[in-house]
């Protein structure tokens, strides 16, 4: 049998690693879990079969011979006996000499425990459960693992990861298979959002391990926001839906029937499709790689040999750009610049159009502007004008062709200073 330094590097003494001290503390709890899965298939369902059996007998945990043999009668007596010989080998079933009586040693109670917590979740998401129920338990009696966290962050993650490229794939098949277990999933999800609330708040925590739960919130609101996600991706795929005619389906049920079709029911379908296939023939080896090296090579070298750069030319010559007069602003300035008291907008914006009207009113929301009246324009020179807008709490009906309403704002002045 190999020595378990020869399983590491000539100068590293496996004494010295923390992760091999701590599976060595727990030897005596790992060597049940051999003993009950070494051998076939059928040899460790019928190890457990029994040792699930003597465990079930809580109010009288200690057994007789005769107990067992009547208890077990519906196995055969040489497999049983083997069995039972084999469970007192490994240490989990003892004989009390002084008694004469059979009972489940402690190790086999603690493996006991955790694979009954094991087959209970049996049927939905078993491992998430499982974790989540390992935390949960550590977090009540204050003995959390820091693995426990960790497998439950990895597992966390590899279900988004999971979720996220059925999402990515555009397949409404992977998308609808996908989404029970979502479902499944946001119930573990929920029952240990509770716990790692607690965990945030627990002010005796490590750092590393508050660290741990607060990555462990983030992955499960991550999963959380998956939900509306679905559904709007379900939503889409349903639109694009095509309705063939008046028959009712739709090219999802065809696909679906596709899928679910056996391979001799498709083939029959192609006979007819597929009665005629031609043999190229006429195509080998050496005339592809002769089209392949002109398509390649020889058709781009020749392109690239036809190129040649254009001769220099002067640039045109352009004239200054015309600057653009705004006559209707220059005419708003002029009037606005002559007004010394205080003055109804209507006399200062009333043009003979409506648009000119609008144009002139919509000017006054640039009177006092500071990133307006810096700039070398009509425009700066309207913000610079020393009026503001009082008032327009009213409306007025101005006598025009075009314009009924109009604000009853005022263009007031600065006030003059005294003398």
């Amino acid at each position: 049998m190999e020595s378990l330094s020869s399983f590491f590097q000539p100068d590293i003494d496996p004494a010295t690693l923390t992760s091999v001290q701590r599976l060595n503390d727990a030897w005596p709890y790992l060597s049940v879990f051999i003993t009950l899965f070494r051998g076939g298939d059928e040899e460790v369902l019928m190890r457990l079969l029994v040792l699930r059996e003597l465990g079930a007998r809580a109010e009288a945990p200690f057994w007789t011979p005769q107990e067992l043999n009547q208890r077990f009668s519906y196995l055969n007596p040489v497999k049983l006996d083997t069995i039972l010989k084999r469970l007192r080998e490994g240490g989990l079933l003892v004989w009390e000499s002084d008694t004469g009586l059979y009972q489940l040693s402690e190790g086999a109670r603690v493996a006991m425990s955790a694979l009954a917590t094991l087959t209970d979740f049996a049927g939905d998401d078993v491992e998430l459960g499982y974790l989540t129920s390992q935390v949960a338990a550590g977090q009540a009696v204050g003995q959390l693992s820091e693995e426990a966290l960790k497998h439950l962050l990895g597992r966390l993650n590899e279900l988004y990861a999971e979720f996220e490229e059925a999402l990515e794939s555009q397949s409404e098949f992977r998308i609808r298979a996908a989404q029970p277990r979502l479902e499944a999933v946001w119930r573990w999800v929920a029952k240990s959002t509770d716990v790692v609330r607690e965990l945030t708040a627990d002010e005796t925590l490590t750092l590393a391990t508050l660290s741990r739960a607060q990555a462990i919130a983030l992955a499960q609101s991550r999963m959380l926001a998956l939900a509306g996600t679905f559904e709007r991706r379900l939503a889409q795929l349903a639109s694009q839906r095509v309705h063939l005619g008046a028959s009712g389906l739709t090219s999802t049920d065809i696909a679906s029937w596709l899928r679910n079709a056996k391979a001799s029911t498709l083939a029959r379908l192609m006979e007819s499709a597929m009665a005629m296939c031609p043999e190229p023939a006429f195509l080998s080896t050496p005339e592809l790689a002769d089209v392949a090296e002109f398509e390649l090579i020889a058709r781009e070298r020749a392109r690239a040999g036809e190129v040649a750069l254009p001769g220099a030319e002067n640039a045109p010559e352009a004239d200054a750009p015309e600057v653009e007069r705004l006559i209707h602003a220059e005419s708003l300035y002029d009037t606005l610049a002559l007004l010394g008291d205080s003055t109804p907008i209507a006399d200062a914006v009333l043009a003979d159009t409506y648009n000119e009207t609008a144009y002139r009113l919509s000017l006054l929301s640039l009177l006092g502007d500071p990133e307006t009246r810096d700039a070398a324009s009509v425009v700066a020179a309207l913000a610079r004008l020393p009026l503001s807008l009082e008032g327009g709490h009213g409306i007025i009906e101005p006598d025009h062709p075009e314009v009924a309403s109009l604000s009853d704002a005022r263009l007031v002045p600065p006030p003059q200073p005294l003398p």
